[in-house]
Parts: C-alpha cells; structure tokens; sequence
C-alpha cells in the first residue's frame, strides 16, 4: 500500500508480516479529530459467508454436523447447541448419563480452547514483549523464549482434544452429540485414563496462573487499567443455585456495578431483552441488552463475564481463584486483560469439573438418547461457548425441514467491547499521527482478550491479516500498516 511521506512528498511502502495471532480477516481503522486526537477507532469484520441461509431446507436432524463444521476452533460449541435446539424441536428431555456425556465434552472443549489461547496466542505479547520482533513474536518465538511453558500448553490442549476424540470419534467436527443425546455412551477404560492424567494438567493450569499473576502484578499494570478497562454489562449462564454454569441454568444479565438486571431468563425469551443492531463497516452484528438502547445496553460474554455474574464456582480449587480475582479487580471486574486470568480459572473449573463427571456412576449409563418425531415448530438452545453465550434458533416446518436459522455468536456479542478497546488503546498509545510497531501490537493485544473467533461470527473461512488505516479529521487516510 502506497502512503504520501509526509517529509519528501512522495510515495512510501508500510508492510507489516507476518499475520497476526488473530483467527478471521478483519481491519482497523483510527480517526482523528481537528486537534489530531483520536476521536474513534473501529474493529471492522470485512469477510461474509451467509452460514444461516445455505443451512435453510435442511432437516433440522442435521444441523449439529452442519454447524460444527462453522469453524474448526470452537466445534463442540456449535455441535451442542444444534443438539439442544434439536432436543426441544423433539420435545425430549435427554436420558441422565446423555447430559452429563455432553458437559463432559464441553469441559474439555473449554480446557482445550483456552490453552491454545493462553498459551500459544496470547502469552507472546507477556512474555516477549510489546516491541518485540513481529517475526519471533508468536509460538515459535515461544518455544525459543520459554520451551517448557509451550509444552504445557500443548500438552493442555492435547488433554481437552483427546478426550473429545474419545468421546465423540474426532478432534474437530465429530457429529456425537444429536437431538435426543448423545450417539454412545462412555467408552470403557476412558474414565481410567482420563484421571490418571488430570495430576499433570492441574499442575500446568497452577504454574501458568501463577506466572500471569506474576506478570499483572510486575509488568502489566498499565494495561489493566488501559486495555478494554470500562463499565458495562455482563450477560451469561447461571445455575439456579448462582453456580457457575456452561451448559444449562438460565440467563443472568448485570450491570456494572454487580445489579441484577434479569435472571433466570429462559433462552426462549431471549428476544425479549436482546436485539441486533447492525453497522455498515462491518458484517458483524452488534448485539445488546433492548432496554437499555445500542450503546449503554452493550454487553461483554465470556469467561470473564461467567466469572462476574456467578456467586461461585463450586469446586475448591477454582473457587480459592476465583476469591483472589475479585480481590484484584473487585466484585465485578471490568478489565478486559483479566480475561486471560479468567481463562486460566476456568481451566481449573473444567477439570474439577472433568474429574467430578467421571466419578459420577450415572456417566456410565447406557441409554444415551431419546428417539421422537416434530413435536415443536420453533426452538431456542443455549450453551457456554469458550468465548461466550451461544444461541441457536430453528424454525422447522411440519416436516422439521429448516425455515429460518438465527445464530447469535459470542464475538459478536463482545462486538462493542472490541470496538470501545481498540479506541481506548489508540487513545493511550497513539504518538501523534504515526502507527508505532509498539501501538499496534498492543491494539491487536486488545483484541486478543475477547479471543475472537471470526469464522463463527461471521461464517468466514481464510487467515487473519490485520490491517490498521488512520484518518485525520477531513477523513483523508493519514497512514495504514498491514500485517499478513
């Protein structure tokens, strides 16, 4: 991309490579004001693929494989869902040892998603440093840097892989879960295995929270305060007894002050306290709390909101965490760099978790899935992504065949949040009108807290350059960078 230099008057040549530790294609812009401040800065999703419409004039039946295969990052997400829309369209309740097998994939689904985004997208930054080589600054450069911190992310992600390929026959896209259950039930000689090496992941999940702690409390102070750090709604899934929760309990909506806004909320009724809102830059939908309006109504999901709305966690260790994280950060945290802390708890949570499943004798039931014909026209199904709140919603005709489809995505959930982060950190960071190295990693730094997944969000496939335009006032482009 050719730019004017401001200082011979011709042309110059701004590249940035390699691509960015951010999964999707998306773009950022920075606008200044008269004065040369920032005045806003946008996330923009700029790759579109209409997953919701190809999915129309299917058999409902089939939607747990056909979503699962949205994106190979968070799979399980969208498989359990489907399954749960399903489910309703049945109007089943699924046999005992069927809901406990699905949790226990959604724990090793979470476990497995957060260790690739700890470790191998997000420790970079902390450990190698903002100004740091782009070219060494991912999980080469890690491996490098610190080899046996990258083993134990491996070996994590590993864990959560493998049990969800014991469970469901594949690592990604393993179409297991289907409405009514489960399609088999627990393996024999999985229970053995797994808790024989839940020692080792406990003690990876121990070590890496006690180095991120380390590190908010030596080197990331400024960014506590700076990255993603403001009042907002929180929104998420709650036992009925204010249990953390992942995969059943109702809705719970605060604010930021820990005021509870709506609870218990049955997914079904979702659409009477959550709208849409739509943007022209970007194909990402903005969704938020209808009450309130598009802007304070907005919203942030995820483990860190989980971690907000909860009363507690319910396992000790994670529990014991949890009170040291409301202790940093308050009641309700609102610093967007404690999602990766949150991460690192929920870790804990997942294999307390795990192993509490596994001791359960009703895991071991047989009698995995309830067979019905179209009982119901029209269905909701929730469940705890690793990024947030994910809702499916079917409507089927008579003979359960697909009529419309809306899937509402944890990134686009935190959408508003991206956009507020990204304008808070060029705020901060911006050296007059020049897009520093040191800037733009930590605007990408900022994004990476929400852990983005732009292929869910906007059904797009491809890898994620990220490209970074400034404006002045009079809207002229002032200088971009492209990584990737």
């Amino acid at each position: 991309m050719e730019i004017p230099n401001p200082e011979t008057n011709q042309p110059r040549t701004v590249l940035i490579d390699p691509v960015t530790r951010i999964e999707g294609h998306a773009k950022i812009s920075i606008h200044l004001d008269a004065d040369g401040q920032v005045e806003t800065a946008r996330f923009h999703v700029v790759e579109y693929r209409g997953f919701e419409t190809f999915c129309e004039g299917r058999p409902f039946t089939e939607m747990a494989a056909i979503t699962a295969r949205i994106c190979g990052i968070c799979p399980v997400s969208h498989l359990l869902a489907a399954a749960k829309t399903g489910d309703k369209l049945l109007a089943v309740t699924i046999p005992p040892a069927a809901e406990k097998l699905r949790r226990l994939m959604n724990l090793a689904q979470i476990c497995q998603s957060h260790a690739l985004s700890f470790f191998h997208l997000s420790s970079p930054d902390f450990l190698l440093g903002w100004d740091s080589d782009p070219a060494k600054r991912n999980v080469f450069g890690l491996i490098a840097a610190d080899p046996e911190l990258a083993r134990s992310g491996i070996r994590l992600r590993q864990f959560g892989q493998a049990l969800i390929e014991a469970l469901g026959g594949r690592k990604i896209h393993a179409a297991w879960a289907v409405p009514g259950g489960v399609r088999a039930p627990l393996a024999e000689g999985l229970k053995e295995r797994v808790l024989g090496q839940l020692p080792e992941m406990f003690a990876i999940a121990e070590r890496a929270l006690a180095l991120f702690k380390q590190l908010m409390d030596t080197k990331l102070g400024e960014e506590r305060e700076v990255f993603g750090s403001f009042p907002s709604l929180f929104m998420g899934l709650v036992g009925s007894d204010g249990r953390w929760e992942h995969y059943g309990g109702g809705l719970r909506i605060i604010n930021a002050e820990g005021s509870v806004l709506v609870d218990g909320l049955s997914e079904d009724a979702y659409a009477s306290v959550i709208a849409e809102a739509v943007e022209p830059w970007s194909y990402l939908k903005f969704p938020y709390y209808k009450p309130l309006g598009p802007e304070a109504g907005s919203y942030r999901v995820g483990p860190l909101a989980r971690l907000n709305l909860c009363e507690r966690i319910g396992t000790p260790r994670a529990d014991r965490e949890l009170i040291e994280l409301r202790q940093r950060g308050g009641r309700v945290v609102s610093g967007s760099l404690y999602y990766h802390l949150a991460r690192l708890i929920e870790i804990v949570a997942c294999l307390e978790g795990i192993e509490a499943l596994l001791n359960d004798p009703g895991i071991e039931g047989r009698h995995v899935r309830a067979r019905a014909s179209v009982n119901a026209l029209e269905a909701v199904g929730v469940s705890e992504a690793p990024r947030g709140t994910l809702f499916h919603h079917y409507r089927v005709d008579a003979n359960g065949l697909i009529e419309k489809v809306n899937l509402i995505i944890a990134t686009g959930q935190n959408n508003r949040a991206m956009n507020r982060t990204v304008t808070q950190i060029a705020r901060h960071y911006l050296d007059g009108a020049h897009l520093s190295e040191a800037l733009l990693n930590r605007v990408e730094a900022g994004i990476r807290c929400y852990d983005p997944c732009l292929s869910c969000s906007t059904h797009a496939a491809g890898s994620m350059p990220l490209q970074v335009r400034l404006y002045g006032a009079d809207g002229a482009l002032v200088e971009e960078r492209i990584r990737g």
